[in-house]
């Protein structure tokens, strides 16, 4: 496939951005891991021993990004706590242990937080990272938690539209202007500080947060989705694409859970974890790559192989396929594939 021909082109301010032209191009695929980079089948959480030493490990790899997912409760009927720790805190402690890996999260539950706050922090790590950060947003899966901050579960997908609008007055506009429903009210006479290192801060959505996709196609720079069947792929990308307009890239991507099976000529196993061996998953990403998937975030929980050893085994086998980009090396790859 040549990712020249027929493909929309990556605006130049995303493009500049260091922490998302990493991830995505148009016409390529890359990897990334949800934390935490552990495996856990057996335990709501991890221990998380040697979680820097795996965050080294995948940022010298050179794969393109680390995702941080937002639980603020231990739910016993969801069963699973993410990587414990709070995604913005993380963030900001493994932007001193990494140094060219993309950070983002996967995500704020947005309506669950002021949003102001959110603006404030997220800006305050992508100054650490350097440019690094990509915030990714969600109105979260988990009803029992809205009581716990006295809010209404049925209106979510509305305050989220609300404090998305009032985040990027605060981040994108010098002494920004806007009078939200649900939240604050900014009148221009207060001034956030700090502003992202770029222009503005990509943010992505993580499921789809109640919106519609010609929504989330405007407003925002792109989607990280969840999915267990990989023939629905293309209707996917076929609905994605229509609701984005053709002449404009926005990328989309999935998480899933990950199983890399010891036998490398393991065939792919339909269901909720994506279990093969690395040759298997090799023809079915190099498929999805030319279908249109930008970015695939594996989940290691259910992972019955040491991370470390898997890590290793896609850094070796499975990164030469998808490397990942920067606005500079893509474009040198490109020209090299014309």
């Amino acid at each position: 496939m040549n990712p020249n021909t027929s493909l929309p082109s990556l605006s130049p301010d995303l493009m500049a951005h260091h922490g998302y032209s990493r991830i995505f191009q148009p016409g390529r695929l890359t990897f990334g891991f949800i934390a935490p980079l552990e495996s856990y089948p057996n335990s709501p959480g991890p221990t998380l021993e040697d979680h820097v030493v795996m965050a080294h490990k995948v940022d010298e790899a050179d794969f393109a990004a680390i995702w941080l997912r937002d639980v603020p409760f231990y739910d016993p009927d969801f069963g699973d706590v993410g990587q414990i720790l709070d995604p913005l805190v993380y963030a900001g402690y493994l932007a001193a242990v990494t140094k060219r890996i993309t950070l983002g999260t996967a995500g704020i539950v947005l309506p669950l937080r002021d949003p102001l706050i959110v603006a404030k922090q997220a800006a305050s790590v992508d100054q650490l990272l350097g440019g690094r950060f990509i915030l990714g947003l969600a109105t979260g899966d988990r009803p029992v938690e809205y009581p716990a901050f006295g809010l209404d579960f049925e209106n979510r997908a509305e305050r989220f539209r609300d404090a998305l609008a009032l985040l990027r007055a605060a981040t994108e506009e010098n002494w920004g202007v806007y009078s939200s429903k649900f939240y604050g009210r900014l009148d221009g006479s207060l001034d956030l500080v700090p502003k992202p290192v770029a222009s503005r801060m990509p943010t992505i959505v993580i499921g789809q947060s109640g919106q519609s996709l010609e929504w989330i196609g405007e407003k925002t720079d792109g989607i990280l989705s969840y999915i267990a069947n990989p023939a629905l792929i293309p209707q996917i990308i076929d609905r994605w694409r229509t609701a984005c307009g053709v002449n404009s890239f926005k990328p989309y991507g999935y998480g899933t859970l990950f199983d890399l099976d010891k036998d490398p000529n393991h065939p792919v196993q339909p269901g909720r974890v994506l279990r093969a061996g690395r040759n298997a998953l090799i023809e079915l990403w190099k498929r999805q790559q030319d279908q249109g998937v930008n970015h695939v975030a594996l989940h290691f929980k259910p992972q019955r192989r040491h991370a470390s050893e898997v890590i290793d085994e896609l850094g070796e086998y499975i990164l030469p396929h998808f490397p990942s980009l920067t606005s500079t090396s893509a474009r040198l790859r490109m020209e090299q594939h014309t």
